[in-house]
């Protein structure tokens, strides 16, 4: 029995080492985590391939004797081939393979101007910086390629994207949307991040339906050494000079990580777009033992810049694409009147708690304080006669007020054909504000108050971040991960007085208002007086340094957590994730506003929100090079503090009917992953429902009926308004193609398509409200007027490109140059629509309440089509060397991006101000049109000059 047993334990290690085995573990060369998912090939031998589990170890059987390549391949790292000989009944173990992180010194990394980043403004967002740390090439397409024509991927706003800094969260409670100029100019230590698609499983937090960037500044994770660099461009700045420099993790468990930047420049590529920004960055790290590190990161990127217009193809056709009617000459010098500056610090303190191997717990603290200004020209200066009549008001200063164009002139003047001359000559040869015109009206005004002063709206936050994150692997294939989180945010917000240009004051009233004498028995008597600002205080003189117009506080409190279980197996992944969070707005007046008495100061009525999320994936691998993964959830959310209030600015009003907003995605995506081709095909689905959009302009044709009493803004039917949409429902339905080859050792191919289509879904309810509704409750509150519903289903959500794609290949020589260059073709891009034109306000006659008797359904049908942007083509190119001197690296590149200075229109909005059928139809039977739809145009032919040193 015994010569049996041995007998049979011979055949069977005979049987196990005649598999010739390979196996091994993989883990990061830098934090020595373990790396989940490595694809292990072997070139030969039937491409034999597996990928490491959980804990990074992998195992190969049946390998064939003789010389073979062990290739380890994994997005974000480098690409990593050992050479193995196998030898017939010989098991072989590789034990730890160190796999480095992919670093390109190119401009994938460090290229990007902070306004492809995200301009915080709706026309300019984009998500390219929710993608720059991603090595999937449709998302690095969609961010470095797509960027400038501010492409959305699927259509959506950054908002749906989630940024985190050290796990907490940074988007901004008042739109949502992440603000990375918080900590622009700091590319080089803020490019550890880590990237999850769409509804992909993140180990920080629940995410949103665009993804999650985690940016981590621990200060042992960065590499030991120093890096200057200076750039060129002529972009939005003109010079940039970066220097960082990481001690590594030292023998005494310090580490610390210092960076500094500069970006500057006299004009960018729009006229009188000046940029001045400073960032700085202290990141100090002390690991206390093998369980407890605690690391302080502190962020200063102050930054101002001039910002550009958005301008009818008039003013286009005569100015080109660089002209900025923001600007003009004062002392010789540019000054322009919309200046854009962000003052915000960020201190954050983490503490990582290694409980056991398997086990972290993170708990964080961060508290983020300072001011965010925007300064525009205020020329409602006005004085009071006997009577408190206002008298004396400037006039709009900005050189395309439509009374100065030529299109004006010929509109109202049609038999004068020398004033329309006229004014088109003034136009091309000035065009620009007059400052000295602007110093002189305010020097001789009687009073010595100033007609016209620059001004900032401000908003200065104060907010405080708590959160705790824990993850455990309970075994080799679960994995869980749980998160709380509080957040306090105070957010003051006014106006401020920052120049009165030469005047002594400047009289806080609101001279172009109008007020209701009573209620509706008299619908249309007006009382002469101006409206206050502020009641407590009126007729207030007030000077540089002031805060005027308005003044309140909004508090804002969120607190929620979420847990979700990753589960992982050879040949099945899924994971399952769940979210709650509660928020609530307070809003508090500091400011009695005129014509909402009752209904502005002090605090105003507390608005709770609970959103919900659930969400879940599975991935199969039919082998490691053939996956499919399917995710899809369900969210609901709190509106933005910009959505759910009306006009914060003068009142207390609350959108109606307000609610969460819910939203519904699906993905489902084949991935082919081999050492020499990668691949990735995605369809997509997202319906979201019951969302607010709020938005303020001057109309013209305004009709508004109160129980059939008429109840008109003024005899012209004109009023400045609050044009409020209330449950919004939109569809984002495509598909996503990215594909690379690594044709040759040196060249790599790459395309990348893009197909969507963003409608709204349904006809939202619309609501206009004005402060010449203001002390009469118009049916949905003080001031709040509904027009029912307003017909914008099937038109398409503006937002960039529906459909884009890309071609392009990279040579990279094994001297270390390479070049590269892509073509880009944009289609599919279409004008922001004018909810008011849609809606029955559009065919009422503002005189009698009655549909307008020359009405023609066809005419306005015509009248109402969406504009399609023009298709365009965009050619880009970049190339570099880098040389090794010593220790040290040397190198630069440069890009020319729009190699063929492409004119072409990245995005638009229909001017409201033609509110009525009449109104409008008049305005487009004009060879050029008054009130014509105004554009964005892309930057034509642009380079970035990169060059560096590190050590």
């Amino acid at each position: 029995m015994k010569k049996l047993i041995f007998l049979f334990g011979l055949l069977s290690v005979w049987f196990v080492s005649g598999q010739n085995i390979i196996t091994g573990k993989v883990i990061d060369a830098n934090t020595d985590d373990a790396v989940q998912n490595v694809l292990v090939s072997v070139a030969r031998n039937n491409n034999k391939e597996v990928t490491t589990d959980a804990s990074g170890v992998f195992k190969l059987t049946d390998i064939a004797a003789g010389e073979v390549d062990v290739v380890f391949t994994k997005d974000g790292y480098s690409i990593l081939r050992m050479p193995v000989t196998v030898i017939d009944g010989q098991a072989i173990d590789l034990g730890t393979i160190l796999l480095k992180r992919f670093v390109q010194e190119d401009v994938t990394l460090i290229s990007l101007t902070d306004d492809e980043l995200n301009d915080d403004s709706t026309a300019a967002d984009n998500i390219s910086g929710l993608l720059q740390s991603s090595r999937d090439i449709y998302l690095r397409t969609a961010a470095f390629e797509f960027g400038a024509t501010f492409f959305r991927v699927r259509g959506l706003d950054s908002e749906n994207g989630t940024v985190l800094i050290n796990g907490i969260e940074m988007n901004k409670q008042f739109n949502g949307r992440p603000q990375w100029s918080n900590w622009g100019g700091l590319n080089d230590v803020v490019r550890n991040q880590e990237l999850t698609n769409g509804l992909s499983a993140n180990d920080y937090t629940f995410g949103g339906i665009l993804g999650t960037t985690n940016i981590n500044t621990r200060a042992s994770q960065y590499r030991e050494g120093g890096r200057v660099t200076y750039s060129s461009s002529d972009r939005s700045y003109t010079n940039r000079i970066m220097a960082s420099y990481s001690s590594g993790l030292l023998e005494s468990g310090w580490a610390y990580t210092i960076s500094a930047g500069r970006r500057w420049g006299d004009e960018g590529f729009n006229d009188g777009t000046f940029y001045d920004a400073n960032s700085l960055l202290i990141s100090v790290e002390k690991k206390i033992n093998d369980k407890h590190s605690i690391n302080f990161t502190g962020i200063y990127a102050p930054n101002r810049r001039g910002q550009s217009s958005a301008n009818t193809q008039e003013v286009f056709d005569l100015k080109g694409i660089r002209y900025n009617d923001f600007w003009g000459y004062q002392d010789g010098e540019k000054r322009n009147s919309r200046v854009r500056r962000v003052d915000e610090p960020i201190l954050m303190l983490n503490h990582t708690w290694d409980i056991s191997e398997k086990t972290r717990l993170n708990t964080n603290i961060a508290y983020q304080f300072g001011e965010q200004g925007r300064s525009r020209l205020d020329f409602g200066g006005t004085d009071l006669d006997v009577s408190g009549f206002p008298i004396g008001s400037g006039l709009n200063p900005s050189p395309t007020y439509y009374q100065k164009l030529p299109s004006y002139f010929a509109r109202n003047f049609p038999g004068d054909p020398a004033l329309e001359f006229g004014a088109q000559q003034a136009f091309i040869e000035g065009g620009q504000i007059d400052w000295v015109a602007l110093y002189r009206a305010n020097q001789n005004n009687l009073s010595g108050n100033a007609v016209n002063i620059l001004f900032e709206d401000r908003s200065d936050d104060k907010q405080l971040t708590a959160n705790t994150i824990f993850n455990t692997a309970i075994n080799d294939n679960i994995t869980l991960n749980a998160g709380a989180t509080f957040t306090s945010l105070t957010s003051e917000n006014f106006a401020e007085v920052t120049d009165l240009l030469g005047g002594r004051g400047f009289l806080d009233v609101d001279g172009f208002a109008s007020q209701f004498v009573d209620d509706l028995s008299t619908p249309n008597i007006f009382e002469p007086n101006a409206v206050q600002n502020d009641l407590r205080n009126p007729n207030r003189v007030v000077t540089e340094g002031d805060r005027f117009r308005y003044n309140f506080e909004i508090q804002s409190n969120t607190i929620g957590g979420f847990a979700q279980a990753q589960f992982k197996y050879k040949k099945v992944d899924f994971f399952v994730a769940a979210s709650v969070k509660n928020t609530t707005y307070q809003r508090t007046g500091l400011y009695q506003n005129g014509s909402f008495v009752n209904n502005s100061f002090g605090e105003g009525e507390k608005i709770s929100f609970t959103g919900i999320g659930a969400k879940a994936g599975f991935t199969y691998k039919l082998t490691g090079r053939h996956v499919f993964d399917f995710n899809g959830g369900y969210i609901t959310k709190a509106p933005s503090i910009r959505n759910t209030y009306s006009n914060s600015r003068e009142n207390h009003n609350i959108v109606p009917n307000i609610t969460e907003e819910k939203i519904t995605s699906f993905d489902a995506s084949y991935i082919y992953r081999s050492p020499i081709v990668k691949a990735r095909l995605t369809g997509y689905y997202t319906k979201i429902q019951d969302a607010n959009e709020i938005s303020f302009f001057y109309a013209d044709g305004i009709f508004a009926s109160v129980d059939g009493e008429t109840v008109n803004t003024n005899t012209n039917g004109q009023a400045f308004i609050q044009e409020i949409l209330q449950g919004v429902d939109k569809r984002h339905i495509g598909g996503e193609l990215g594909i690379e080859v690594q044709a040759t050792s040196t060249i790599k191919l790459k395309g990348v398509a893009s197909l969507g289509q963003y409608t709204y879904d349904n006809n939202p309810d619309l609501y206009i409200s004005s402060e010449n509704f203001g002390g009469v409750n118009l049916g949905a509150g003080e001031g709040v007027l509904p027009l029912g519903e307003t017909n914008l289903e099937n038109y398409r959500v503006a937002g960039g490109p529906q459909r884009a794609f890309s071609a392009g290949f990279e040579y990279r020589d094994p001297d270390y140059w390479w070049f590269g260059a892509t073509t880009n073709f944009f289609s599919n891009a279409y004008i922001d629509i004018s909810p008011l034109q849609r809606s029955s306000n559009f065919y009422t006659d503002f005189s009698d309440g009655q549909v307008f008797n020359d009405y023609d359904p066809e005419v306005a049908r015509e009248l109402l089509r969406q504009e399609q942007f023009d298709d365009y083509m965009l050619v880009n190119l970049v190339g570099g060397k880098s040389w090794k001197l010593g220790d040290y690296f040397v190198g630069f590149f440069a890009s020319i991006n729009n190699v063929f200075d492409k004119e072409y229109k990245t995005g638009g909005f229909e001017q409201g101000r033609n509110a009525n059928f009449r109104e409008l139809r008049d305005d487009s039977a004009l060879e050029t049109r008054v009130f014509g739809n105004r554009y964005w145009y892309g930057r034509g032919r642009t380079y970035f000059l990169n060059l560096y040193f590190r050590f």
